[in-house]
């Protein structure tokens, strides 16, 4: 059976947390790929300015495109309207029923995992791997299998922050996403 691992988010942008996080998981639990699945959109985290799902999926694909292990999942945003994991899961086992899927999360998240829609319905189909995340207490009652990774206070949020104020995001994000964004203009470059 093939193992996979699924890193889903806004990507808004895309930092090199995200990558080092899927690199520490795959390499720890031995897992085949890493897909990194942008939300259409994500539930809970629209705002105005942010990147479109489009551009999200663009600056994904840049950053992820020089490691072999890792590929983009574009499901979410083909499939279109609100993101809930429970849904995409059920979709993406029925599409790939000799998968096993280990579906990454932050601590910031595995603190959340109550709020997930349909949450215990969803432990059912994905294996659960959470990363620490500085700030974060990483518990939860749910089944979550816990990972060592390097421990780096960066969010997409602070990027954006340092993209608006002209702050420099150099070694924060891959430089092809930064390349992308001062080239479409966004997050307030142009």
């Amino acid at each position: 059976m093939k193992k996979i691992g699924l890193l889903g988010g806004t990507f808004n942008p895309p930092h090199i947390a995200h990558l080092i996080m899927a690199n520490e998981v795959a390499s720890k639990l031995g897992l085949d790929e890493v897909r990194f699945m942008p939300n259409a959109v994500p539930p809970h985290k629209v705002k105005q300015g942010d990147a479109t799902a489009k551009e999200r999926l663009e600056m994904t694909k840049r950053a992820i495109a020089d490691n072999p292990l890792f590929t983009l999942e574009p499901f979410e945003i083909e499939r279109g309207g609100v993101s809930y994991t429970v849904e995409t899961m059920a979709l993406l086992t029925e599409r790939e029923p000799n998968v096993m899927f280990y579906f990454i999360i932050g601590g910031d998240s595995i603190d959340g995992l109550s709020t997930w829609y349909h949450i215990d319905e969803l432990m059912k189909l994905v294996h659960f791997v959470g990363v620490q995340r500085p700030g974060f207490f990483a518990k939860t009652e749910y089944d979550v299998e816990l990972v060592e990774a390097p421990l780096i206070d960066l969010s997409s949020t602070i990027i954006r922050e340092r993209l608006q104020t002209g702050e420099p995001v150099r070694y924060l994000l891959p430089e092809a996403v930064e390349q992308y964004i001062r080239e479409e203009g966004l997050y307030g470059t142009r």
